[in-house]
């Protein structure tokens, strides 16, 4: 259930094994009301967040160039992306930490180094930078469609307009019971990417979810510097600021460079209900960051929009097999920064589904880590 960044990704690789799979979700293929939208999503190797991840993107980057060939699409562009702040702090240690153990290429820098490179951009001189020549962005709703069409290339269903209202495993069952606003459905396999609906869909009470609405903002550079902050002359950005930390990319349309904060959001209780206005506060955190780290760029927002983010108790994903339910696998709580991983979560889940287990490494990410009798966490 759910055909968003994750479900349709899923949706293919099990298409493309033969599997009879059908995907079910309230809105259509790359819609705009949940977390797999915006136009442009960061991807990269060196990950801050911990380096059990870095296996997993090793994959997701050869997933996305076989879906590129698969669908004669570009999807996943490689402009390179500094990430900047304090040497200690947590992005920039963490990125080198990642590195050191997977062996990834990663330029350090100095403030200097890094301002003299790209003259668009403004430092501290106190703080450090790291280079991944790698890094860059793909094209998020590309992306979500190209899942989509590939997978019914290849035999999967579709059907948009469908409302989730519930499952069920029954016992001594060879099946899962799903029902909907329109039918009631029953599969040997169930899996779930129910996006910021996890929550009421998942039937796991020890996996706590919050929905965040998140910001997004895009400036047009000033007429001196466009050329600065075009892509292939600028890469996209990570700032590990005071106030918060805050990402963007270059200028790749007429929108100009996008820029939002991955920190903060505003808590949401309904997904449905997300208000698309402009937060003036939120754009005001973004504004300082422009002028303290990219004064090329105007002061005139060209566009916004809003987006989900489900976020999970210690920030890590919710992936793998229902712990009650041995038909179901689960595909939730990316809090954010999840969708680089679209591609080899989709694989992921069809292991579990055709064959019941994995050789890429997800333990640390079982919905069941949230236990008390679980002591499988992410560890240093």
């Amino acid at each position: 259930m759910g055909t968003g960044g994750i479900g349709s990704a899923a949706l293919y690789h099990l298409a493309s094994r033969g599997a009879r799979v059908l995907g079910l979700d309230r809105f259509p293929v790359a819609h705009d009301r949940g977390s797999s939208h915006g136009h442009t999503r960061l991807i990269r190797r060196a990950y801050f967040e911990h380096p059990h991840y870095v296996p997993l993107l090793v994959r997701a980057y050869q997933l996305w160039r076989e879906l590129e060939l698969a669908v004669d699409r570009s999807l996943l562009v490689e402009t390179g992306l500094l990430m900047a702040g304090p040497a200690t702090g947590d992005v920039l240690s963490g990125a080198m930490r990642s590195a050191a153990l997977h062996s990834l290429p990663i330029e350090p820098l100095s403030a200097s180094e890094a301002v003299t490179r790209w003259p668009g951009l403004q430092l501290p001189e106190a703080w450090s930078a790291v280079y991944e020549a790698c890094g860059g962005y793909l094209l998020v709703e590309e992306c979500v469609r190209s899942h989509a069409l590939a997978a019914q290339r290849a035999g999967a269903i579709l059907e948009h307009g469908v409302s989730v209202r519930g499952w069920h495993s029954p016992k001594d069952s060879h099946s899962v019971i799903v029902t909907t606003d329109r039918n009631t459905y029953a599969a040997d396999q169930l899996i779930l990417a129910p996006g910021a609906w996890a929550s009421d869909l998942l039937q796991l009470p020890n996996v706590s979810l919050q929905v965040l609405r998140k910001s997004l903002f895009w400036y047009e550079p000033q007429p001196a510097s466009h050329t600065a902050y075009d892509a292939g002359h600028f890469p996209c950005f990570a700032f590990d600021a005071p106030n918060g930390f805050f990402y963007g990319f270059p200028r790749i349309d007429a929108r100009g460079v996008k820029i939002a904060e991955h920190t903060g959001g505003r808590p949401l209780d309904d997904p449905l209900e997300i208000d698309r206005g402009i937060d003036a506060a939120e754009q005001g955190r973004v504004a300082r960051v422009l002028t303290e780290h990219l004064p090329g760029i105007s002061d005139h927002c060209t566009a916004h929009d809003a987006c989900l983010y489900t976020m999970s108790a210690d920030k890590h994903f919710v992936v793998g097999r229902h712990p009650d339910h041995a038909r179901v696998c689960c595909a939730a709580g990316f809090s954010g920064h999840g969708f680089k991983f679209a591609s080899v979560i989709g694989e992921i889940l069809a292991d579990l589904a055709t064959v019941g287990h994995t050789e890429l490494p997800i333990d640390f990410l079982s919905p069941g880590r949230f236990s008390r009798s679980y002591n499988k966490r992410p560890s240093d």
